[in-house]
């Protein structure tokens, strides 16, 4: 596929974004994601609606007017939704992106990862090659779990892990906190030593759940499911922290 036949459907951008990625970032989000997760903030990118198309070339060219900003190794990060659905648009922005020297970084769910396809893993090749930094969100250790929070296994997911890290990518990871769901300490303890075996991850995030976007839910009409469940508190979240042992990896913030 020609670089013109190559186009990109576009939910929303962020021009000075501080948390996804290194530095400040240019974030263009994507439309469109196959998970279901019960505590998604952003359920308006999950249709794949063709609004706002672009090209390769257009989103590049925007991000590009930023670039004074980009300091500290920021650069452009590319989410979603969920950017895998559209790796053949993603690839080519940071293409466009390494050939000027920008930190790329691709932040996803990893849901798509399909090792068994062929043709997929040769576009997903190409696309590491440009990719400065994977952020990956890894929901839930245990597949029955995540099936019931996501509506998907996790088996795939943690193999994408796996063949990032084997591929010499950086890796930062995710984990949402989500109090009687997500928050189990044997749980926690089983991730910690997952994450343990990628030798490419250089932070672990644990981010507290929150419910900014329940009114998105209720605009949409989708029934909320974790309706009434609290935020964890400060403490709980410094126990996740030190059970997942986020400040052992190099990037972790400064205290």
């Amino acid at each position: 596929m020609s670089q013109q036949e190559i186009k990109g459907y576009v939910h929303s951008v962020e021009t000075f974004g501080l948390v996804d990625g290194p530095g400040v970032r240019y974030i263009i989000f994507l439309q469109g994601c196959a998970m279901r997760c019960q505590y998604c903030h952003n359920p308006e990118t999950w249709a794949f609606t063709r609004d706002t198309e672009k090209t390769p070339q257009e989103a590049f060219d925007a991000a590009l007017r930023y670039r004074n900003y980009w300091r500290n190794n920021g650069g452009l990060t590319i989410s979603g939704g969920e950017p895998l659905l559209q790796m053949d648009f993603v690839s080519e922005v940071f293409r466009l992106a390494r050939a000027k020297g920008i930190h790329t970084a691709l932040d996803t769910s990893g849901q798509p990862f399909a090792p068994d396809n062929a043709d997929w893993m040769a576009r997903f090749d190409a696309l590491l090659e440009n990719t400065s930094l994977v952020i990956l969100d890894l929901k839930e250790i245990e597949d029955e779990k995540h099936k019931k929070l996501t509506g998907h296994s996790n088996k795939n997911i943690l193999a994408m892990a796996q063949y990032v890290a084997q591929h010499g990518v950086p890796l930062w990871i995710r984990h949402v906190l989500v109090p009687g769901l997500t928050d189990d300490a044997e749980g926690l303890r089983q991730l910690d030593a997952f994450i343990r075996t990628l030798p490419t991850v250089r932070r672990v995030e644990v981010l507290p759940y929150h419910t900014l976007g329940l009114f998105k839910w209720k605009n949409l009409g989708i029934p909320y499911p974790l309706e009434g469940v609290r935020v964890p508190t400060e403490e709980e979240v410094k126990a996740a922290e030190d059970l997942l042992h986020v400040r052992d990896y190099p990037d972790a913030p400064k205290e």
